[in-house]
């Protein structure tokens, strides 16, 4: 596992700032030469890079968290008579879009789902506003993408909320038309590979040439049902020991060794040449 630092680095408009998630509370290990050599084939070797959105990207519900959201979608359901839609144990998750996902399973494709589905995207798009930026990604995809690699984000959220957040970034050029996020096929949100074949064959890529950036066990299975290689992302130690325990080969706490590594192969006098990284 490379562990290294999170750094505070902010690049693009000044309307987010990088703070809580740049934090480091455990002590730092140093990485191997074998490790960092690892993580310079996987990087350098990928000509396509799907990026999951909340955690590698951003973190969306910083500011307008995600437990309330869940917590009013109960009260609503509630207050239509309809608490039994979801377990307790579904409920005390605190995360919205396991509460969309189970009243979808007993009322798939039904009207009360699709409302559901629209209230969660106005939430995701609400909280947009207040999303914390992880610390170098701006910087590492411009880098990227500028030197040659083609991006496309696959996520479970709202691609409505992903572009909202792209376009007060600056990212959207990056990435466009390439979002891949939640439809009315809720069934085909991650684990199931969905939306990464979506990707890979809208970009005519073949998933050996393409890595997917995730933070989850849904973002980790996707990517091995689909046969990408796969980077976990991890905030903290709980995060990167459940990655690893369940098969992730790469795991970084911070996206700052994916930078350096990016910018040694930036293309020569781009605009986001080694020059352009955080000081």
């Amino acid at each position: 596992m490379v562990q290294r630092p999170l750094g505070n680095h902010h690049d693009g408009p000044d309307t987010l700032l990088v703070t809580s998630d740049t934090t480091q509370t455990e002590p730092v290990r140093k990485a191997t030469a074998n490790e960092t050599e690892e993580l310079r084939k996987l990087i350098t070797r990928a000509q396509v890079v799907l990026w999951d959105f909340d955690g590698p990207i951003c973190h969306l519900f910083a500011q307008h968290p995600a437990a309330g959201v869940a917590d009013e979608f109960a009260k609503w359901l509630a207050s239509r008579g309809l608490r039994g839609l979801v377990t307790d144990s579904e409920r005390d998750t605190l995360d919205p879009q396991v509460l969309l996902r189970a009243v979808d399973r007993r009322h798939p494709k039904s009207d009360l789902v699709a409302e559901l589905e629209e209230r969660l995207t106005t939430e995701e798009l609400r909280a947009t506003r207040t999303a914390l930026p992880t610390a170098y990604a701006d910087v590492l995809i411009q880098t990227w993408r500028a030197g040659g690699a083609r991006m496309a984000v696959t996520t479970n959220n709202s691609p409505r909320a992903v572009r909202a957040y792209l376009d007060v970034r600056g990212l959207t050029p990056c990435f466009a038309p390439h979002v891949y996020g939640r439809t009315q096929d809720l069934h085909r949100l991650k684990p199931d590979p969905h939306c990464l074949n979506r990707a890979l064959t809208a970009m005519g890529a073949a998933p050996a040439a393409a890595l997917m950036i995730g933070d989850s066990l849904s973002d980790l299975e996707a990517a091995d049902h689909a046969r990408v290689p796969f980077l976990g992302y991890a905030r903290n130690e709980r995060k990167a020991k459940l990655l690893a325990e369940a098969g992730a080969d790469h795991v970084v706490d911070s996206l700052e060794p994916l930078l350096e590594i990016v910018q040694r192969h930036a293309v020569p006098g781009s605009p986001t040449s080694p020059s352009a990284g955080p000081n």
